[in-house]
């Protein structure tokens, strides 16, 4: 336990005295909200919510879709 307490220390003291890194994570962190939120929401759209009306229609579709052989 002894050994946990003391890695955690030292990183809790090494993220509160840095300076260019607070700003490092501050970009790392927007960046990686832009490729999950942003550009899943432009590129991906749902297409089930789209093209069926209710969850029976889309667990239908879902089902034949992984149930299908494949065509060569």
């Amino acid at each position: 336990m002894e050994l946990l307490n003391r890695i955690y220390r030292f990183y809790y003291d090494g993220f509160t005295q840095m300076r260019v890194g607070k700003r490092l994570w501050a970009i790392i962190l927007l960046k990686l909200f832009i490729l999950f939120v942003v550009i899943k929401w432009l590129f991906f759209p749902n297409l089930l919510q789209e093209n069926f009306q209710t969850d029976a229609q889309r667990s239908d579709y879902i089902l034949q879709q992984l149930t299908q052989p494949k065509e060569r």
